[in-house]
């Protein structure tokens, strides 16, 4: 163990003997979060606003879903790329690019002219900006203090947890009070901000230009090819009935063919673009299947939950928004705890309560009824935030903490595809199988009200009672009742394929905690980056 280390300073990236320390501490490390917070916000931030986006550039249905599509795929496809960009150039000056190549895009998107220009601009977006995301998780070792990592740790999983499930709320609201333009506007001060205080505050590391003599051209090229063409198979699969499509079959095929190239070309390859050798770490290899699953919860229950308040209670954004905010502020709130009892104890512990309270609360969601609302969902949210924070920052301690000093910026990009791919293929599986399920409840709800049945008729008459009652102008209400029936039938389907999905979560969670097991306790408290 270096001096450094000793001292409580992170290592010297140059190796012991060397001149260089990082400076910067928590205020640098706050700015590069600011950036971090909002490149993963805009992941989510045009989730509620599609309808509003969809007019403004006259666009179908199916192009404008291309707006968030295209920032994922790009995103997921820099993401690696970043561990080896800050090598060459330096994380600061890596995360300075990012930023103002993210704020020119943003401004970029807010004034494009029809939906062509916005899914061309929203996919630079995603791409520049996709580099500020595993530069601060790596920053967690090379800037800051031994002492001052779990503090670190703790802030970065808050932000990756957080912003994906406010972005919704926060993009309905400013659609509502100003205009869809705002989502991208609204990016430019902070975005200015954390342009300049970046490589003013912050320095971690120093530039390596002589990489850029040793560019693998084809493992960026094969990144590309298996990482692009597999977010596009997950987002666009399930609407496109999956290989049954000749577009979605060619990019499984290139997808799978880049996939497999890759390892091949990374392996032999003297200057990778990713360095394999970060997966012979096993508690990086584990954490990188853990926090997979942590992805398909922290995605997945963002999509599932404004879907099932509006299509079963028709509520508008404001609305769901309030009702998500209580996982938000559950996380918040357990932040600090999952930092302290992380720290005080063996990290795997809190981990297996996180994947508990996690199974739990997607158990609890998997009980819900047609009048769901903030009440039937205030005790999963908060259950479900709880474990979702004792998962992540524990994850992030044994998986980055623990790692050589020089494969800290590969481990975080790495580690961040993960997260994001879990979250891809939640969301692909989410709609395959709610189709599945919601079929398979219709038609058993309807075998089971067959026309002459007593509960049957009498749950008929009940209807056109009602009808009676309330609208006495309908007059014959036969036809009205059953048309009512059937939509009743609907949205009890609706909501009992969802409570199924909830269920298959929550088994996941279930399967893959014994792999915590299998981590080895980490030394040192929060682990090394760079011990």
């Amino acid at each position: 163990m270096t001096d450094a280390a000793n001292a409580g300073e992170p290592t010297p990236p140059g190796g012991p003997g060397t001149d260089f320390r990082p400076r910067g501490g928590l205020v640098g490390f706050f700015v590069m979060v600011l950036g971090m917070f909002m490149a993963i916000l805009d992941i989510q931030i045009v989730a509620s606003s599609l309808p509003e986006i969809q007019a403004g550039v006259s666009a179908s249905l199916e192009e404008v879903t291309w707006v968030q599509t295209a920032y994922l795929v790009a995103e997921v496809v820099m993401i690696p790329l970043s561990g080896w960009l800050a090598q060459v150039f330096s994380s600061r000056w890596l995360f300075a690019a990012s930023a103002a190549g993210f704020t020119v895009t943003s401004v970029a998107c807010a004034f494009s002219w029809d939906i062509t220009s916005l899914i061309v601009f929203r996919a630079a977006q995603g791409f520049i900006g996709g580099g500020m995301i595993p530069t601060v998780f790596a920053a967690i070792y090379k800037l800051l203090p031994l002492r001052r990592r779990m503090l670190g740790t703790v802030i970065v999983g808050l932000t990756a947890t957080v912003a994906p499930a406010a972005g919704p709320t926060i993009g309905g609201w400013i659609t509502e009070n100003f205009s869809w333009h705002w989502l991208f506007l609204a990016n430019v001060v902070p975005g200015l901000f954390v342009t300049i205080a970046v490589p003013t505050l912050a320095d971690m590391d120093r530039p390596n230009l002589k990489l850029l003599g040793h560019i693998d051209l084809i493992g960026i090229a094969l990144v590309a090819g298996f990482l692009g063409s597999l977010e596009y198979v997950l987002d666009e699969g399930p609407r496109e009935d999956w290989f049954a499509n000749d577009t979605i079959l060619t990019f499984a095929i290139v997808s799978a063919v880049s996939g497999v190239l890759l390892i091949w070309r990374e392996r032999v390859a003297e200057h990778p673009v990713i360095d394999l050798r970060v997966f012979a770490n096993r508690n990086f290899a584990l954490g990188c299947v853990l926090v997979f699953i942590v992805g398909m919860c922290l995605y997945g229950q963002t999509f599932i939950l404004p879907q099932i308040l509006s299509q079963v209670r028709g509520y508008n954004s404001m609305q769901i928004g309030h009702v998500m905010f209580v996982t938000g502020a559950a996380m918040f709130c357990t932040a600090p705890i999952a930092g302290r009892i992380s720290h005080a104890l063996d990290p795997r512990m809190p981990l297996f309560l996180g994947f508990f309270l996690v199974a739990t609360g997607l158990w609890l969601n998997a009980q819900m009824t047609v009048e769901v609302g903030f009440d039937q969902l205030l005790a999963p949210q908060i259950v479900r935030g709880v474990g979702l924070m004792m998962c992540i920052v524990p994850i992030t301690s044994t998986a980055l903490g623990t790692m050589d000093h020089e494969l800290v910026s590969i481990g975080s990009g790495l580690f961040n595809v993960f997260r994001n791919m879990g979250g891809a293929v939640a969301l692909s599986t989410i709609n395959t199988q709610w189709d599945a399920r919601y079929d398979l409840h219709y038609w058993r709800l309807a075998e089971s009200m067959p026309a002459g049945r007593p509960e049957t008729e009498a749950f008929i008459q009940g209807v056109q009672d009602r009808m009676a009652q309330f609208w006495p102008q309908l007059g014959n209400t036969d036809l009205a009742s059953y048309a009512a029936t059937a939509r009743t039938v609907a949205q009890q389907a609706n909501i009992m394929a969802w409570n199924d999905i909830f269920f298959m979560l929550s088994v996941a969670f279930v399967i893959f905690a014994p792999l915590i097991l299998l981590q080895a306790k980490p030394s040192g408290g929060d682990g090394g980056g760079g011990h």
